[in-house]
């Protein structure tokens, strides 16, 4: 099996044991950041993730990274435990591998997009795994992370997501936000309260479908590319996850959009990206 190899600006990585079965092995790196707890303030409680993954050195290598970066992790190896243990206490972020037994990862990540819509989802896919990371992104997945991957990157995607969260519940116990409203026919969007309603009635958004609505009202009839938006609303700068963007527009035009074939609002900048078009739409 062909290494995997290892670059010092990503820190360690994951990578086959080259034994053929599948397994993952941990690369140590001078330049990582593991042993080094990341500063918490005394007053924040540590967040907490769910990982749910079959590998038991995987999934002790993770548990052990995201620990030493300060955060409270729970670690299960199957899927029904996976929502037995949300039942039991709803995590800010889950970390899901695809593959894993008794209710796989995508039928997972289904149910807990349907009972906690704003729970953030990042997968764990397999390079081989693409119609897996489409599908999976597509029943609500936030983000994706292909195997093997630096630690590094995994922990950065992490943070990222969990300020992102944090900031929302921020903006929302505020006792006068700033009333930003945007209205064009048919939909109206309450940035202080993160409510979108379509012809009336309030739509349920996760929360990077919301934080990428926003972004583009905020900036209107101005194309973006895929990594410019993953920049600006993930807050990432990887290349390869263009997928991740392409998935959220879709769905994005699902909810707000009378025709997905032909979007009204969300447009397709052909050999750019995309934009959210107001001309024409009472902008």
């Amino acid at each position: 099996m062909e290494d995997i190899p290892i670059h010092a600006e990503t820190g360690p990585k994951l990578r086959p044991n080259g034994t053929g079965d599948e397994r993952w092995t941990y690369i140590p790196d001078s330049q990582s950041e593991i042993g080094r707890q990341q500063p918490r303030s005394k007053q924040m409680p540590a967040s907490h993730i769910l990982v749910v993954e079959d590998d038991v050195e995987l999934r002790s290598l993770l548990t052990q990274r995201l620990e030493e970066s300060g955060y409270r992790i729970t670690s299960v190896d199957n899927g029904r435990s996976a929502l037995e243990s949300v039942e039991e206490e709803v995590p800010d972020l889950v970390l899901l591998d695809v593959m894993i037994p008794e209710v796989d990862g995508l039928e997972v990540c289904r149910q807990l997009r349907a009972s906690h819509p704003l729970m953030y989802v990042i997968l764990l896919t397999a390079r081989t795994e693409e119609m897996d990371r489409v599908v999976g992104l597509e029943v609500g997945a936030d983000d994706y992370v292909t195997k093997p991957f630096s630690l590094s990157e995994l922990v950065a995607r992490v943070r990222s997501a969990l300020r992102r969260i944090r900031l929302t519940s921020e903006e929302a116990r505020k006792d006068e936000p700033v009333r930003e409203i945007f209205e064009f026919p048919g939909i109206k969007i309450d940035a202080a309260r993160r409510r979108v309603d379509v012809k009336g009635s309030e739509i349920n958004l996760t929360v990077l479908e919301y934080d990428l609505l926003l972004f583009l009202v905020r900036n209107p009839d101005r194309p973006f590319t895929r990594l410019q938006l993953l920049d600006k609303v993930w807050d990432i700068q990887y290349e390869g996850y263009d997928r991740t963007v392409d998935s959220h527009i879709q769905r994005l035009r699902s909810k707000i959009e009378d025709d997905q074939g032909n979007p009204r609002f969300i447009k397709t900048v052909w050999g750019v990206g995309y934009k959210f078009q107001t001309e024409g739409n009472g902008g």
